[in-house]
């Protein structure tokens, strides 16, 4: 979905409803979509169609970046997700996102602080769960031990 270049906000609410009356729950987005404006057009079509936030799953995608410079772009390092996260927030009206995935891996930062990062997104209720995207299937198995090493440290 790339709201924002391809429709309009009127055009955005009635392709969701009309996928919501077809038994649809589920609504994907990623920031760089349109350059962030995909989301600001999916958070005002939920806003106007009132919908209760337990009635459908919001999924939004990190990696890529919509703005310029260090730490803002191709890159999924702690500093970056926690502005990344915020972001998505507010452009979708959302207290929480119900799965943040990270879209690519990223080569320049350390996978434990990507992991710890996710983490801490969802410890503070940003997000419920995360996922991937374009990840091999090595960088998700050494994802998921780092994770369950420190699942297990934390007990």
């Amino acid at each position: 979905m790339t709201y924002g270049n391809q429709i309009d906000e009127s055009a955005a609410k009635e392709t969701m409803s009309a996928a919501r009356d077809a038994g649809v729950n589920f609504f994907d987005n990623a920031e760089v979509y349109a350059n962030g404006k995909s989301e600001i057009l999916m958070g005002n079509a939920l806003k106007q169609l009132g919908w209760e936030r337990e009635s459908y799953i919001i999924s939004t995608k990190f990696y890529w970046g919509i703005a310029d410079g260090i730490n803002r772009k191709n890159t999924l390092n702690r500093k970056y997700l926690h502005h990344a996260i915020d972001g998505s927030l507010k452009r979708l009206q959302l207290d929480y996102i119900d799965l943040v995935f990270c879209h690519r891996p990223d080569p320049h930062t350390p996978i434990e602080e990507t992991v710890w990062a996710m983490h801490d997104m969802i410890q503070q209720g940003k997000a419920l769960y995360w996922g991937t995207s374009e990840w091999s299937a090595a960088e998700i198995v050494s994802a998921w031990q780092i994770a369950d090493r420190q699942s297990n440290a934390l007990e």
